[in-house]
């Protein structure tokens, strides 16, 4: 029993409801736009060099970029909850994924996860325990379906 009124998941579900708010009224649409401005496009990188969105694309085309990356945007999850929780764990998102049961919604739809694990590791996990972390994992679950 602790003398404070509030609890540890007290604090990590304010936290989880002040993320998602702060990035709520950071992400309008106007905000996209400037910050796309002067962003590298991930695709024409080739060392420290690349085009930018306001260099890459201008008039039409970039307000069509801007206004599908808002709709992106808008889409996404809301991993507040999430992201904390992680970050108070001390661990950190991994680009593994995964991805079980694709299937489009309709014929002419392109395949849709039915599910999607995505990974965090504590920082100092090497790459190779990582990779082979999610290797006999994805073996486990295939075999068990």
């Amino acid at each position: 029993m602790t003398d404070r009124p509030y609890t540890d998941d007290d604090l990590r579900a304010e936290a989880a409801r002040q993320h998602d708010q702060i990035l709520d009224e950071a992400l309008e649409f106007a905000g996209v736009g400037e910050s796309m401005q002067d962003a590298y496009v991930g695709s024409t990188l080739q060392g420290d060099e690349g085009s930018t969105w306001g260099e890459a694309v201008d008039g039409e085309a970039f307000g069509e970029a801007q206004e599908k990356i808002h709709a992106l945007i808008r889409g996404a999850a809301d991993v507040s909850e999430w992201a904390v929780n992680l970050g108070a764990d001390g661990l950190q998102p991994d680009g593994h994924t995964l991805q079980l049961g694709t299937k489009g919604p309709a014929e002419e739809d392109p395949d849709q996860p039915f599910v999607r694990l995505h990974f965090a590791f504590r920082p100092d996990a090497p790459a190779e325990d990582r990779d082979r972390f999610v290797m006999e994992l994805s073996k486990v679950v295939l075999r068990n379906l």
